[in-house]
């Protein structure tokens, strides 16, 4: 029986790649005189990817643009807008690798609260429970589906059976179900399990804050432009909707592409919790690579699909990555170790969903 809401890993495992492997990439920075924080591209970026959710908003609401099918193309336009926010902007801010100052991170990272979701559950998500037990069968919230399967070793449903043809379509509801229903049953389960103290919240002010900040949202992004635009409700509901499906589905693209694959590992902690493997080793087993080559492709997506430089140190901006993925690479092959990667995106997908449909058809 499980002890803890995070996996415990054997430090005494492979402590030599652990040093060896800090001391290059430490080396890398120290040489080139250079920050592991975000740099004026990462600011660059920033401004980008805030102007494509924000300048289409303000066409919308400004009533300049009175065709309904252009006003859709904006909302498709903010649903890019979304997923660059989230994945270029957000995600280094919530994990303090931003900037070297706390109040830029908390700032920066709060931007996720302003499409529509909570920056906590996320942090207890993402941070704590995803990145410390990736892929670890009850301990991964990305894992954590009553629909897919995720994991060889979550039980089969007979619904798993089509999952692979049924999955891109609620994949696409990931961003409605966050932004409606998920904050709330999330921060209850994180609740139970005793994490939310660690982010100085009580239950009652985080469900406070979450109602706030949902009606802010809405009220802004959905009643706002019924009100003041010459057009029936309906419309507006359908481009909103829109954004949310173009957000929610490249962005569970992106993220599925890393870890749910046929050549990742998956685990199962003992009844105490504990995996015996070192934390660094497991990342490399659980994680993979895509797209290096692709320059602007990782650019627009925040760098994320240098997933295994990412699992590594998720403390270092996601600008670095490319500079540091050759190095990770060659000290993981020195020492003999895994270390995961496709050519292409589109051969990711592949193998994410080739991966889903054998789960779906093997118990």
């Amino acid at each position: 029986m499980k002890t803890s809401p995070v996996v415990r890993f054997n430090r005494r495992h492979s402590t030599d790649f652990v040093n060896e492997l800090h001391n290059r990439v430490n080396k890398h920075f120290t040489d080139n005189n250079i920050s592991k924080f975000g740099n004026t591209n990462m600011q660059l970026k920033s401004a980008f990817m805030l102007a494509m959710y924000f300048i289409p908003f303000v066409l919308l609401i400004s009533g300049v643009v009175q065709s309904f099918g252009v006003m859709f193309i904006l909302w498709c336009w903010m649903g890019l807008g979304m997923c660059g926010i989230g994945l270029a902007v957000m995600h280094d801010a919530n994990h303090g690798a931003y900037s070297k100052r706390k109040v830029v991170n908390n700032l920066m990272g709060y931007l996720l609260n302003v499409i529509g979701s909570y920056h906590v559950t996320w942090k207890i998500q993402h941070n704590v429970l995803h990145h410390s037990s990736t892929n670890v069968h009850e301990f991964d919230e990305d894992l954590n589906n009553q629909i897919l399967r995720f994991s060889p070793n979550q039980k089969r449903k007979k619904i798993n059976k089509y999952q692979a043809y049924y999955a891109p379509f609620l994949y696409g509801l990931l961003s409605l179900y966050k932004t409606f229903s998920k904050d709330f049953e999330q921060i209850s389960r994180f609740n139970k399990k005793k994490l939310l103290k660690g982010q100085g919240l009580t239950l009652g002010k985080a469900v406070l804050q979450i109602s706030i900040n949902k009606v802010l949202y809405l009220g802004v992004t959905l009643a706002l432009p019924m009100i003041v635009l010459n057009i029936v409700w309906w419309q507006v509901l359908i481009g909103f909707i829109a954004m949310h499906l173009i957000c929610g589905l490249i962005l569970a693209l992106i993220f599925q592409s890393a870890h749910v694959l046929d050549n990742t590992d998956f685990f199962m902690a003992d009844e105490e919790g504990t995996v015996d493997n070192c934390w660094a080793i497991h990342q490399l087993n659980t994680t993979a690579n895509f797209a290096k080559k692709g320059k602007l492709f990782s650019w627009l997506i925040g760098g994320l699909n240098f997933q295994v430089e990412h699992h590594l140190f998720p403390n270092i901006c996601h600008v670095h990555y490319d500079a540091i993925s050759d190095i990770v690479k060659k000290t993981a092959l020195d020492f003999n170790l895994v270390y995961n990667e496709h050519r292409t995106f589109f051969c990711a997908i592949k193998s994410h969903f080739r991966f889903l449909n054998k789960l779906g058809q093997v118990a």
